[in-house]
């Protein structure tokens, strides 16, 4: 007779996702079995957000000793040692990682195997020697880096996200196959560090961001010596004695050819499912993910589906916030459904670029002109201005009784400016809610009060108020 695991619920994925699943499940009393065949704390914690937020850091160290002349102090060229900066970047690494280790896991009363999972029907997973048939399974498995089709890069030694941070010596010429997000923050980051970087981007450079927001920041990031080639398409990959060449076609139609020490493909990600063995499951699926419903369930009823793995927004927040629904659902058949307009999102360069809601587009499709677009600039911001900062903007849409559809900020800490904008957004407040609110002097934000007043500009001439006003007048 064969023995089977039977526990509340079985996660597939120790990424951020499948440990928020398996920590909070294991905390209301449920049974759990985690599953991981890699590093506990998956993408984010050993090769995607921590490591790239930690160089970035260092990043903008020594861009501040370059800067210092603006405040009267003497500059002095920063001379990075990436050794030691690849000490530092392990180092955050290894203070978060406790958080999400076996033994915590193991601790909490999870209990983690470790393998390779596959289903082997609609209701159990097998890994290694071990059935497990559980009430409802999580796949939270999370992406990998894509490698375009590019002819011979196959042939040459190639960075991506996993493997960049264990370079301890400085890659003096950096070639970026992609301009999104990822390429974007370890090109200026690199830069900062003293190396040439060159990125290559088939479309528009951080193109799924607000253009007004990315022309901002695409402006400071060229200043700062990043080569950035936007719609131009990367014909051939080839090694050049010790170096790597990469065979270009210019917006122009023009071929060219650029050299480089060192290249890193950053050209978008793709779904950890192969190995899954998801006909067996009976889960919907495609190479961009597996479908899911609006309440995280896939074609399997048993199966939910959340984080990078199911096709949508890519973000760690994100598969935290599905976690939570799985919960809800999976353990108390609470209905959860979720609204990917609550859920912000950042680009952390420098200027930073942060969005939540809708954008211009999407209100306009759904709205037509029947929205108002705020705008107050970082210019008209004294704490800006005190940091020399001011190239910067916040932009809110509303609807026209004052309901927020959307925001975004480009600029000094604009990844911390959205959270007030996700707060009401989420919470249902309108834009007079900001006016209400009393920041102190002088900070950021402030802007987020002074681009609420621009919603009631245009209510000055109301007949109403003018007949208030003129009856104030005649009683003194």
């Amino acid at each position: 007779m064969t023995d089977y695991l039977k526990p509340d619920l079985c996660v597939i994925g120790g990424g951020s996702g499948g440990l928020t699943v398996a920590a909070a499940a294991a905390q209301l009393g449920a049974s759990v079995v985690l599953i991981e065949r890699d590093k506990m704390g998956g993408d984010c914690l050993n090769t995607g957000c921590i490591p790239s937020k930690a160089l970035i850091a260092a990043g903008n160290r020594a861009q501040l000793m370059r800067t210092a002349p603006e405040f009267g102090i003497q500059a002095e060229e920063p001379k990075p040692n990436f050794g030691r900066v690849n000490d530092h970047v392990k180092q955050v690494i290894a203070g978060i990682a406790p958080n999400d280790s076996v033994e915590r896991f193991r601790g909490l009363g999870v209990n983690v195997i470790e393998g390779e999972a596959s289903f082997v029907d609609k209701k159990t997973v097998i890994v290694g020697d071990e059935l497990i048939r559980a009430r409802r399974f999580v796949i939270a498995t999370g992406s990998r880096p894509m490698v375009p089709p590019v002819p011979g890069l196959s042939d040459v030694p190639y960075l991506t996200n996993e493997t960049i941070f264990e370079q301890r010596r400085k890659p003096a010429d950096l070639i970026i196959i992609g301009g999104g997000p990822i390429g974007m923050e370890l090109a200026q980051a690199h830069q900062r560090l003293g190396c040439n970087v060159t990125v290559l981007e088939m479309f528009e450079p951080l193109g799924k961001d607000d253009k007004e927001f990315t022309e901002i920041a695409l402006r400071h990031i060229r200043r700062e010596g990043v080569d950035i080639r936007a719609n131009t398409k990367v014909i051939e990959v080839a090694k050049k004695a010790k170096a790597i060449s990469v065979k270009v076609e210019t917006p122009a139609g023009e071929v060219e050819t650029i050299v480089g020490t060192h290249l890193l493909v950053a050209a978008g990600r793709v779904p950890n499912i192969e190995k899954l063995n998801l006909g067996a499951a009976e889960v919907e699926h495609s190479n961009k993910g597996i479908k899911i419903g609006g309440g995280l369930k896939t074609s399997n009823r048993r199966i939910y589906a959340i984080g990078d793995v199911a096709s949508g927004l890519q973000f760690t927040h994100v598969a935290g916030y599905q976690a939570g629904l799985v919960v809800r659902n999976a353990l108390f058949g609470i209905p959860v459904k979720q609204n990917i307009n609550i859920i912000p999102w950042a680009t952390y360069t420098d200027p930073a670029i942060a969005q939540v809601g809708m954008n211009e587009d999407q209100a306009r499709e759904k709205y037509g002109d029947n929205f108002k677009i705020l705008r107050w600039s970082f210019d008209e911001n004294d704490r800006a201005r005190a940091e020399r900062q001011t190239d910067g903007l916040v932009k809110v849409l509303t609807d026209k009784s004052g309901k927020i559809l959307g925001a975004g900020a480009v600029g000094l800490h604009a990844d911390e400016l959205i959270n007030m904008y996700a707060f009401a957004i989420a919470n249902g407040h309108k834009i007079g809610a900001f006016t209400k609110m009393i920041s102190p002097y002088p900070t950021l934000f402030e802007v987020t009060k002074r681009v609420s007043y621009e919603f009631y500009k245009d209510k000055l001439d109301n007949p109403l108020l003018k007949g208030l006003m003129s009856l104030n007048r005649l009683f003194g």
